[in-house]
Order: C-alpha cells, then sequence, then structure tokens
C-alpha cells in the first residue's frame, strides 16, 4: 500500500458520484475555465467547475481574469479544509476585486 498523498487527485474532502461521461461534460466546458482546470490542485468535476465558474463569473460582472482568480481562491480554500496535503499552494495569492469576493 502506498504512501497517503502519494498520487494525484487524492484527497480527504468528500467524493460524489457522477453520471454521464465526464469528457464529453469536461470538452463543453468554456476554453478560460479548461485552461484553468489544466492547471488545478483538485479533481475538480466538470459540473463542480462549471457552476463554482457561472457563479464566479456572475459574481465579477463578467470579468474573466477576476472569475479565474475566484476559481483560485476557492480551491485554495479546499485545499485549506484538506487533512492529506498541505494547506497552502505557495506563491502570492491571486488579486480578487472586492465586488467578486467570497
Amino acid at each position: 500500500m502506498g504512501r497517503l498523498g502519494a498520487h494525484n487527485g487524492q484527497s480527504a474532502l468528500p467524493r460524489r458520484r457522477q453520471s454521464g461521461d465526464p469528457m464529453q461534460s469536461f470538452d463543453r466546458l468554456p476554453p478560460a475555465l479548461r485552461r484553468w482546470l489544466a492547471q488545478a490542485a483538485l479533481p475538480w468535476s466538470p459540473r463542480s467547475a462549471q457552476r463554482a465558474w457561472q457563479r464566479s463569473l456572475a459574481l465579477c460582472d463578467g470579468d474573466l481574469d477576476a472569475a479565474l482568480a475566484r476559481m483560485t481562491e476557492i480551491e485554495r480554500r479546499q485545499l485549506a479544509r484538506d487533512t492529506l496535503g498541505p494547506a497552502s499552494g505557495g506563491g502570492q495569492p491571486p488579486t480578487i476585486p472586492r465586488s467578486c469576493v467570497i
């Protein structure tokens, strides 16, 4: 048995079952969100990523950069809750406009 945290996607956070083809769902996501997910630390489902993305865009008045920063902040907070991995991703946190702060 391998050590905890040795594989990508291993987390103490709860997992949810998904229905349908996750690759088709991923392919339907907006290009900016797909690029962000490619570097994400957590294994986001296409459904949860789409929900968070739509909310981020709405709260940030359609500003893509601010919405991407908000997505990074959401993920940082999730990582802080995870008991298997380090709480910080390192580096400076993104700057998020006050209008779309979580």
